[in-house]
């Protein structure tokens, strides 16, 4: 089957599920083993190539609306008549469902029931590590400094927060995404700082800026130096990596209950062969 992904999130549950084979074309930003670089690059994921994706005849087209602006894909692929499905996961659970849902898009059921048993079990875990916390450090999740763009209580960040032993200091706020200020954050006074800026690397991301906001440097995260720079692609993306990213954090947080992360072992959760 020829499957084309417009996204990164689509192009991660693919390969969770073990149909990274399948997939001859993806957007600019997906990550891809080494053996699959010559896949073509079909444009950003909020600008791809739509004559391009027609030309390599799909079967099926992964789009997604996880990322404002995607809609335009979507008509893209509409006025062309091409397959497709449109995945738009929130929380821990689309994502689950959406193994199942491309499973049965794919006439792959078999293999997808497996991924998501898989995807569950890791999941029971965490959430048995996490129980365990009797103190949630607040957590301040930072995805665009200016204006502020920071996770509310409706994107998959809260949860994600929580499962790993802490608390978003903006969960009280329904909205997935919400746009702030300095001071506002400042007035929380998080714990700990997670800087994972949407599209930026996180080499380019330099935390000693935010003393120079201010009264940022009175900060409690800011005077215990408990500022990270977050990989986007364990916390930014609504895919099963989110579950890495969860025990990334807990670790970091709660050493003594969660086990080290091991970037080897993940990688190799990530891509399993299911006969």
């Amino acid at each position: 089957m020829r499957m084309i992904s417009l996204c990164p999130s689509n192009t991660e549950l693919l390969r969770f599920i073990g149909l990274a084979s399948e997939i001859v074309g993806v957007d600019n930003y997906s990550d891809l083993p080494v053996e699959s670089n010559a896949i073509p690059r079909l444009g950003s994921d909020l600008d791809i190539d739509m004559d391009r994706v027609e030309a390599l005849q799909p079967d099926l087209v992964l789009a997604s609306l996880s990322v404002p602006g995607m809609e335009k894909n979507i008509t893209g692929l509409e006025e062309r008549g091409l397959p497709s499905i449109i995945l738009n996961p929130k929380s821990l659970s689309d994502i689950g469902n959406n193994i199942l849902e491309v499973g049965n898009a794919t006439g792959q059921e078999r293999i997808a029931r497996e991924a998501y048993q898989k995807y569950g079990t890791l999941w029971e875990q965490l959430t048995e590590w996490g129980q365990k916390v009797e103190q949630r450090p607040s957590l301040y999740w930072e995805w665009w400094p200016k204006p502020v763009y920071t996770p509310g209580g409706g994107n998959w960040l809260t949860e994600i927060s929580h499962l790993a032993g802490g608390r978003n200091v903006f969960a009280d706020d329904e909205r997935d995404s919400v746009m702030t200020d300095w001071e506002d954050v400042r007035k929380r006074n998080p714990d700990d700082i997670l800087m994972a800026w949407v599209g930026v690397l996180e080499k380019q991301i330099k935390p000693e800026l935010l003393k120079k906001r201010p009264g940022w440097s009175e900060l409690t995260a800011i005077k215990e130096n408990r500022v990270w720079v977050m990989e986007e692609s364990l916390f930014c993306r609504p895919s099963p990596k989110l579950l890495l990213g969860i025990h990334k954090l807990g670790a970091r947080l709660h050493p003594h209950l969660f086990p080290a992360y091991d970037e080897l072992k993940a990688e190799e959760w990530l891509c399993p062969t299911i006969e």
